[in-house]
């Protein structure tokens, strides 16, 4: 490349990264983070509407609930549609959410009454009023709809009546109108819930006696048009009430919460601190250069999660923690073909930006694969383990802007020094691991259906597993209740018997670290759930209820299927990206090593007795995006060493493409792993779980790529 030009690509590149570093620190001082229930403590309540109730339906039953969450006094709430019958209610701080489930459930009840005159009741208008009897319900409003005011300026509501209402109407605007205008006994309100949400005057052209006559009328005033339509929805919502049930309930302390975000930041620290001093000793001066870009990374896709309003979650805070071992895979990738390229050219500048270039394939196809399993978990998954395929994407998108151009830029830097000083960039040499290899002159699979036989052996020790002692399901599945309780000592057999003798001798009791106990029910109300804490109580004594989960078994099965198909979409997706990309059998052989990842995770939590919930459902899919990224770092090889070496066995290729990527799957296993190691150290049951089922995935995943990718591939080619 000219210098000119080059100099330019590194001015662009500089800039660029400058100007992300900027924006990034940028938002990171003027953002605040936007906590999940589980970090910050509070219910999530999901309401389901009749299956016969539209979408308009729902969308009044979603205002009436707004309104009366207000009532509640919840700061901050959030409230939002989730498919065409679910509403979603987020009230942080709320502990007790059974008065909640009471005011939420209640049906919407209208109710048109007289004015009599002042008195305690507030109007939109700012004046308060006294009410008479209830002369018409909400079952007598056909509709409502915001039309623009053709006396004047402004909307005002249009609403229909029905049934016998006309005449019920026309008689309380006939007393009404006797009142002289401007007197308070003129006017007529609409009361949703208790509230006064409208309390128009009768039109003076009104004769007294007379009344309005007609099947509709107007509700006039200063409304702006969003100020009709909310008005419209409200009145709406009253006439056509729409029953909801509580088919999932989470309730999280706040000491939980506290609990998650310190074990994870500590997680994070630990994490980057042993992954930055193994690149430094693996690849000194190279190393050292990626740590700051992984200190970048961490930078951009936390203020990008900021950025677009992202809520932090449980599950989420792991994603994030994770990917920070995930971006080391880029740079080892680089590392590893810029060492290949200096030991032929005996150059560093140019071995490289040849080594960026060479890596820029296995790069792309490994991250996209990754996207494919965090895109079904956004597109399947609900609640915290959506907001980890959100946080999974982001840190996806940030390692690759890392690797590609930070990393790139700060090694341009340097390299007037590095030229002089080869040794010092870590990149001189291809490393003793490989050194070593290449050497020997090892041939891999000379038999592969000896790699085959133990695959097979280990698959089969798994399904042992489901069929001996069976995987056991979270509520998230099955439907059901469970609660977490701290309690200063635990003793998991007097809870049983305790729990037996309150007439819950079904429930399952686990305990967790050395002061956790939880119990799993069936699906049970607030009353039931509360002799269960009482129950507890009396059992070990002093506890604190950390979390409350109710699941309804309809969307347990629901959530079941979803992850049915989550993992029979991201295989199909797998397969049909590989296929394109490189070829039907070697995609094949990725989806084979990919399924035997699964079964092996899947038998190991069942040997282990652990349950599979929602996060696990994370982990999963994030494993099949491992094994993919590790089998299409292998083949991306392949596919470059048979351009090379046609005439060559197919196996030798193989062989010799597994031998190569060895320092690259090792060094990236081991920033991994770090990283995994931390959580499940410092992390609570559900992060020590999620790091588990990662840590057996990231095994699964790199040992597959030799025990089955490789061969099923080899036994491919060789039938062609």
């Amino acid at each position: 490349m000219p210098r000119f030009s080059a100099r330019r690509e590194l001015v662009v590149r500089g800039l660029l990264s400058l100007g992300v570093l900027a924006a990034s620190t940028f938002v990171l001082l003027t953002s605040q983070p936007r906590l999940g229930l589980d970090l910050r403590g509070g219910t999530q309540l999901v309401l389901e509407t009749p299956s016969e109730a539209t979408s308009d339906n729902t969308d009044r039953a979603l205002e009436v609930l707004r309104r009366r969450v207000d009532e509640l006094g919840v700061a901050e709430p959030v409230l939002a549609r989730s498919g065409d019958h679910r509403i979603v209610v987020e009230m942080p701080g709320v502990q007790d959410p059974a008065e909640a489930i009471e005011v939420l459930g209640r049906t919407a009840q209208l109710a048109v009454q007289p004015v009599t005159g002042p008195g305690d009741k507030p109007t939109p208008d700012g004046d308060a009023v006294a009410l008479g009897a209830v002369v018409m319900t909400g079952e007598g409003i056909k509709g409502a709809q915001a039309v623009p005011n053709q006396a004047g300026a402004g909307y005002v509501v249009a609403v229909d009546f029905q049934g016998d209402a006309p005449s019920k109407w026309q008689k309380v605007t006939a007393e009404a109108a006797c009142f002289g205008a401007g007197d308070t006994r003129r006017r007529v309100a609409f009361v949703l819930d208790g509230k006064v949400v409208s309390a128009p005057q009768v039109d003076p052209s009104v004769a007294c006696g007379t009344g309005m006559i007609g099947g509709s009328t107007q509700i006039t005033g200063r409304f702006s048009q969003d100020e009709a339509r909310e008005l419209a929805l409200v009145i709406r919502s009253g006439a056509l009430p729409v029953p909801v049930e509580v088919v999932e309930q989470r309730t999280v302390g706040p000491t939980l919460g506290a609990e998650a975000i310190e074990a994870s930041a500590r997680a994070a620290v630990i994490g980057i601190a042993l992954t930055g001093l193994f690149l430094v000793f693996v690849y000194r001066l190279a190393g050292l250069l990626a740590v700051l870009a992984l200190g970048g990374y961490a930078l951009v896709s936390y203020a990008a999660l900021l950025a677009i309003g992202a809520t932090l979650t449980l599950p989420g805070l792991a994603g994030f923690v994770l990917a920070i071992g995930m971006a080391v895979d880029a740079n080892v990738l680089v590392f590893e073909r810029s060492r290949e390229e200096f030991a032929r050219r005996k150059r560093l500048p140019r071995s490289v930006e040849q080594g960026f270039k060479g890596a820029l394939s296995a790069v792309a196809d490994s991250n996209v694969t990754t996207l494919l399993a965090a895109g079904l978990l956004f597109w399947l998954a609900t609640g915290p383990v959506k907001g980890f395929g959100v946080t999974l994407s982001v840190g996806v998108l940030a390692s690759l802007f890392s690797a590609l151009v930070l990393t790139r830029v700060l090694l341009r830097l340097v390299m007037p020094v590095l030229e002089r000083r080869p040794r010092w960039s870590g990149l001189h040499d291809l490393g003793r691991v490989r050194t070593w290899l290449s050497g020997k002159g090892f041939e891999l699979f000379r038999r592969p259906r000896r790699w085959l036989l133990v695959a097979g052996g280990v698959a089969a020790l798994a399904v042992a597993g489901l069929v001996v002692r069976g995987l056991e399901l979270g509520v998230e599945f099955t439907g059901g209740r469970m609660i977490d309780y701290t309690a200063s000592s635990v003793d998991a057999g007097r809870v049983r018997a305790s729990l037996s003798a309150a007439g819950f001798g079904d429930a399952v009791v686990a305990t967790s670290g050395d002061n956790g106990i939880s119990v799993r029910t069936g699906p049970i109300d607030e009353a039931k759930a509360a002799r269960v804490g009482d129950a507890v109580d009396r059992a070990v004594g002093g506890t604190t209820q950390v979390r409350n989960e109710l699941i309804g078994p309809s969307l347990g099965a629901e959530l079941r299927r979803n992850a049915l198909v989550a993992l029979a979409i991201a295989v199909a997706a797998q397969l049909a990206y590989l296929a394109v990309r490189f070829d039907w059998r070697l995609g094949v052989a990725t989806v084979a090593a990919l399924v035997a990842d699964v079964v092996v995770l899947v038998g190991a939590f069942a040997w282990l007795g652990k349950t599979a919930d929602g996060v696990f459902l994370a982990a999963l899919l994030t494993v099949i995006g491992y094994s993919v990224n590790d089998s299409v770092v292998v083949f991306d090889r392949v596919r470059e060493l048979r351009r090379a070496r046609r005439s060559e066995k197919y196996s030798k290729v193989v062989s010799a493409a597994v031998l190569q990527t060895v320092p690259r799957t090792v060094n990236t296993g081991i920033g991994v792993l770090f990283v995994l190691a931390a959580l499940l150290v410092l992390g609570d049951g559900s992060l020590a779980d999620f790091a588990t089922a990662l840590l057996i995935g990231l095994v699964a995943g790199t040992v597959s790529t030799v025990l089955t990718a490789a061969p099923v591939a080899i036994a491919l080619e060789a039938r062609r």
